[in-house]
């Protein structure tokens, strides 16, 4: 199967962290916010990566990475129902305190929309 659109995906990384430095960096307004952790529309993503450095947290892959396929279908079904975000919010102040924990998706992940902004 030949993949012709490539798309960024937001990780379990973010979920407790949601660090938001990647929202305004966002030429297509991408992003769209959870309670917990940020998601990217891959019908929105055009595939340009300024996300990725902005990530404290390295959340943010290419779909093509292997640790990507699990979250695909999250971004996915999680951006069709969230609100758009294009301003950087408040960073939860656990951010530091989770960063990097193995697990955060079992323990922590809220189907509750975010702010948006």
């Amino acid at each position: 199967m030949e993949h012709f659109a490539m798309t960024y995906v937001v990780t379990d990384a973010c979920i407790r962290c949601k660090f938001m430095d990647c929202v305004e960096i966002c030429p297509v307004e991408a992003f769209h916010e959870g309670a917990n952790m940020l998601v990217i529309n891959p019908d929105v993503c055009i595939d340009c990566g300024a996300c990725v450095p902005e990530c404290p947290a390295d959340a943010i892959v290419p779909d093509i990475d292997r640790e990507a396929a699990p979250w695909m279908e999250v971004n996915k079904r999680w951006s069709a129902v969230w609100p758009v975000i294009s301003l950087r919010g408040e960073t939860p102040a656990e951010a530091d305190a989770h960063r990097g924990e193995a697990g955060k998706y079992e323990k922590y992940f809220s189907a509750e929309p975010g702010a948006g902004g």
